[in-house]
């Protein structure tokens, strides 16, 4: 994706003319790899902190005909994943300048959430698409502790504090609780698809929406992406052998490198 290519140069060493008059088109390319959300360590996950200067210079690139979305992402945080798309989508609309997305190994839950974010959306035929659900998971070690004969002391101000405790019996109620929040995220993540894909959905949405994932192959059958192909051969296939693919990346300073 190397935007790097040899200059025309005439006499004197100077540009050719027409190099000037009629410069390539240029697709911007952005890459959401990973996973989205902070994460611990040094390892960092996709976050709109982290994308907005990339995204933003993306859409200042000169002679700008599209941005190109290279998603590999298995998903994470939806707040994340909703707050990167909307940037996106308001940066697409102020430019007027296409989106395309390009699914590689994978764009699940929270990924393929990003890759809705642009016009159209390519993947390869054994991409991983879809996962348009929400999965909270944990583990009730009550027994364990019991077992240890170890004691737990836990002072909460507030009857709901220690909900979904670990080390204690799950409650119906609490359980209750979380699956409301998990559907109130679900229909926002359905929303998004809905609006960005529209009548191109031809799956029954209980299918659609179950959570499910599929091929590349089958997401297209299903109008979760438009076709088939990779970002190379896509963009020169639409603005001919000449378009210059621009990499823009996050910039670091010398211990993030």
């Amino acid at each position: 994706m190397s935007d790097t290519q040899p200059e025309s140069r005439g006499l004197g060493g100077l540009p050719v003319i027409g190099a000037l008059l009629d410069p390539p088109p240029t697709v911007a390319v952005v890459r959401l790899s990973g996973v989205i959300g902070a994460m611990g360590g040094f390892r960092r996950g996709l976050s709109l902190g982290s994308q907005a200067g990339v995204l933003q210079r993306a859409f200042k690139l000169r002679n700008l005909k599209a941005v190109a979305l290279a998603v590999n992402s298995p998903g994470g945080s939806p707040v994340q994943s909703a707050l990167i798309a909307g940037r996106i989508r308001q940066l697409a609309d102020e430019k007027q300048i296409p989106v395309i997305a390009f699914a590689e190994d994978v764009a699940a839950s929270g990924g393929y959430w990003l890759a809705c974010a642009a016009d159209e959306i390519y993947a390869d035929a054994s991409s991983i698409i879809g996962s348009i659900g929400v999965v909270s998971g944990g583990f009730g070690l009550q027994g364990l502790i019991e077992k240890l004969g170890v004691e737990r002391r836990l002072h909460t101000s507030g009857d709901k504090k220690a909900m979904l405790d670990p080390f204690q019996p799950e409650k119906p109620a609490e359980v209750k609780h979380l699956k409301d929040i998990q559907g109130d995220i679900h229909e926002a993540f359905k929303d998004m698809v809905r609006a960005r894909r529209g009548d191109r959905l031809k799956g029954a949405e209980k299918d659609l929406f179950s959570g499910a994932f599929w091929t590349g192959t089958r997401a297209l059958d299903l109008g979760l992406i438009d076709g088939l192909g990779d970002l190379r051969a896509v963009m020169r296939a639409r603005y001919g052998d000449k378009v210059k693919l621009r990499l823009v990346g996050e910039r670091r300073g010398f211990f993030g490198r």
